[in-house]
Formats: C-alpha cells, structure tokens, sequence
C-alpha cells in the first residue's frame, strides 16, 4: 500500500511517501518538503499572516498532486504547533480545504508526542526498555517517555526552536549577558516543572532524540553524516554540546550555516534549540541523547497500518 504523510510543521511542509506493508517497516518512496516558518509568520495578535496562508495553500495543492503522481491510495494530512496555536488556525485550514480539497487535521501537542514515541520505539524495539522521548520542533518541544508502545506520559512544551529564534534572537543574534542568562533559566524552569511524572516511573533504559533539530546538534557535534546511512548510531552527548553553545553564541549565521548537517534556512534556529537542548540534558540529568532517525511522520503511519490491521 502507498501512503501519503503530509505534514504541517511549523518549519517545514513535508510529503512524505511510503510503501507500507503490516509488519514490515514503512519504505521511503518519495519526499517533498518546503521551508514555510509558520512560526515565524505571526502577526503581532498571533494570527498568521496572509503571506504565510497563500505559502501553506500552495505547498498543500503541490503536494496534493505529487501525491497524487506517486500513485498513493490515502494521504493523511495534519497540522502542529503553528496551526495549533494561532488565532486564525481554524479559518487558515478552511481556506487551505476550500482551495485545494485538502482536510487538515490539527494534531493535539499530546498526540504529536504519543505517535513520535511509537515511532521511537518501533525503531528500537522492546530491548530499548524504559524509554524518554525528546522532540525540538518549530514551535514546540515534545516530552514523552514509558515502557510500551503507548507512552505512560506525554505532554508539549512551547519551546520550539523557529518559535524561540523568533521571539528571543531576532536576526540570529544572541540577546545581552543578563537576557541570555534570563532564558537559560526559564527554560530549565519550564521543563523541569513537569519532569517528575516522567522521572517518577524510574529512570530511562534509552533517552532518546528526534526531529531535525537534534539531527543537527548531533551532526554538529561529531555524529556521523546521513550519507553514512539510516542505521549508524547517531548521539548527542552533553559535554559536547556544551562547549559547542558559547561558541554558537560568537558565530554570525552565515559561519552557523557553515557547519555539518545545518542548513542556510535553519542556521538562525541552531543556537535556540542548542538551548533548549542543553536544558533537556541538565533537567533530565542526561549524559548523552540517542538519535532516532522515525519521528512524528513515521508514527503516523504506523498508527493508520495498526487501525487498518485491527479491521482485518
């Protein structure tokens, strides 16, 4: 069977294309994604703009149709954090339908976190044990963490790397001395505030890391490029990370785009999810983050193949 995913992030657009098989795992096809920074498209009443409307409604129609030239039999269409928290999110999905036929569904930040921790551990497996689950997206953080395939806790932060650029480095340039410490705190205190309902169940077998975000810290940090392939293991470790912040914080953005596995239209979110990162590590008391390569997309597809399994 050939699915379509196309997801909403509040970075990127993405169609991601797969041939899936019930207990098999789902193989890349095809892939289209644009840089849309929905986040980073909000009008001062947190509305988002009509620029970024027309962006999103074109993506979704190219999309639609590619799917459509790759011959998939459904495509499952959904929306993050941007959608989610804008004032105009639900009139934004209405004029997206009207143009181009496309239901977007607004996924909950609990969900999102959910289906990426089934992502997590469809990849690792049962051996993996307890596992915590960190996603840096766009405009949101995702924490969830258990022992099956459905996670004890799972809840979402606003802590994305776009939405933190945005409101804190503007430009891709870092706040004064005072500021700069001023978040590094209010991020420890947001994430810790509900840490122990994860820490309660005990301590994690496997701290993992997905999304792009945490792709590139990695990479950034001495991980192995994805030209090496899916299966390498891939880390963050702490110490590394925190030698790398003070030196993001000196880089101008064209050095940050200069470095492995980041790219021009993310460089000026590198040094924000570094920090939200970091933050993750020292709350969690965490020596090192392993890297998925399934995340958010990956779990919804094999959530639709386990309904579609439970139908016969």
């Amino acid at each position: 069977m050939r699915l379509g995913v196309l997801d909403i992030g509040s970075n990127t657009g993405h169609l991601l294309v797969v041939d899936a098989y019930r207990g098999a795992a789902p193989l890349p096809a095809s892939s289209v994604k644009e840089p849309l920074r929905l986040a980073e498209h909000l009008e001062a009443d947190g509305t988002i703009s009509r620029r970024g409307v027309e962006a999103l409604t074109a993506f979704v129609a190219r999309a639609l149709e590619a799917a459509e030239d790759k011959g998939c039999e459904q495509v499952f269409s959904f929306a993050t954090s941007a959608i989610r928290e804008a004032g105009n999110g639900d009139e934004v999905l209405r004029h997206v339908e009207e143009q181009t036929g496309v239901e977007v569904r607004v996924l909950p930040g609990e969900d999102e976190a959910r289906l990426t921790f089934l992502a997590v551990r469809r990849w690792f497996g049962w051996s993996s044990g307890r596992l915590a689950v960190f996603d840096i997206g766009g405009g949101s953080l995702e924490i969830a963490g258990g022992d099956s395939e459905t996670p004890d806790v799972a809840w979402s932060l606003p802590l994305g790397a776009g939405r933190l650029a945005r409101t804190h480095f503007p430009g891709g340039k870092a706040p004064e001395a005072a500021a700069l410490r001023e978040l590094r705190k209010d991020l420890r205190t947001v994430v810790a505030r509900d840490a122990g309902t994860l820490l309660r169940g005990g301590a994690p077998d496997h701290a993992v890391a997905t999304s792009k975000t945490f792709r590139s810290l990695a990479r950034i940090c001495g991980a192995a490029p994805s030209s090496e392939g899916r299966f390498v293991r891939r880390v963050l470790p702490a110490d590394e990370l925190a030698t790398w912040v003070p030196r993001l914080l000196d880089m101008d953005l064209a050095d940050v785009a200069g470095l492995p596995g980041v790219s021009s239209g993310r460089a000026h979110q590198v040094l924000a999810g570094a920090m939200v990162a970091e933050a993750v590590l020292d709350v969690f008391d965490l020596e090192a983050l392993e890297i998925c390569p399934w995340a958010l997309r990956e779990g919804v597809i094999l959530d639709r193949l386990d309904q579609l399994s439970a139908l016969g």
